[in-house]
């Protein structure tokens, strides 16, 4: 598929998707929603995809606001909605997920963040969730998933306020894995998806799953479901290759079956 408002670099191992409208600092609007949506699915198959933004001053600086003006109720939903299933789809997918935050993560762009499993920040990040300033609340899942990574108090803080944070409070709080130089995020993004690439593909896919199912169950159905996805991978190639490697003292050569 061709795309007009993001870059896509497709590969087995690691896929970089790029939103590119720096003009606009990279603003997302139903069109960029559908791409990103539509690229998403299509590297689904890759190990690691990573997310980040064209230029030197924003990730995603928040949902298109001259887009959103003369919406309606009815037509905002539908806008709501695109966020909502493509933040899910990043989540369901069995690939890794990294965003690389270079700059503004306001709005959307922050809530596109939060729905990736890891996020690494440059040193010129700003992080947050200014709707509120705008007359509306968080539209992409912002209010529920701020709030399992930095806790209620935090969150309510953020968003009911509006205000942001600079990339060393953010990852004071729990809403970075790390800060980084401008010119060394992607370098260290891409590093860290190379190490998760090496590793068996299953197991990162079932491991994902468990964490982002497993937050809501109780205790004990979560660790039924851990167990029994323990004893599946039992049954594939790449558990036997793995053990196999490990008694050889050898590197495993994963191949997701």
């Amino acid at each position: 598929m061709a795309y007009e408002n993001i870059l896509v670099e497709r590969d087995p191992t690691i896929s970089t998707l790029t939103v590119n409208r720096p003009k606009a600092l990279n603003a997302l609007n139903s069109q960029t929603l559908r791409e990103l949506t539509q690229a998403v699915r299509e590297c689904a198959d890759s190990r690691v995809i990573i997310l980040t933004g064209a230029g030197d001053k924003a990730f995603v600086a928040g949902a298109d606001i001259s887009e959103m003006v003369p919406m309606g109720p009815w037509k905002a939903r539908e806008f709501s909605e695109l966020g909502h299933v493509l933040t899910a789809l990043i989540e369901d997918i069995p690939a890794a997920t990294i965003a690389a935050v270079n700059g503004y993560a306001l709005g959307g762009g922050l809530e596109l963040a939060v729905a990736c499993d890891m996020i690494f920040a440059s040193e010129n990040a700003r992080m947050g969730l200014p709707e509120v300033t705008l007359g509306v609340t968080p539209g992409f899942g912002g209010t529920q998933r701020l709030v399992r990574l930095v806790g209620k108090l935090r969150a309510k803080e953020m968003i009911f306020t509006g205000d942001w944070v600079d990339a060393k409070r953010a990852y004071e709080i729990g809403l970075a894995n790390a800060v980084l130089p401008r010119e060394k995020l992607l370098e260290h993004c891409r590093s860290v998806a190379q190490k998760i690439a090496q590793k068996g593909p299953l197991a990162v896919a079932r491991a994902k799953r468990l964490v982002e199912r497993g937050y809501d169950m109780t205790l004990r159905a979560a660790n039924r479901q851990e167990a029994e996805s323990f004893a599946l991978l039992f049954d594939t190639e790449d558990r036997r290759e793995g053990m196999r490697a490990f008694v050889e003292k050898r590197s495993a050569k994963f191949t997701g079956k």
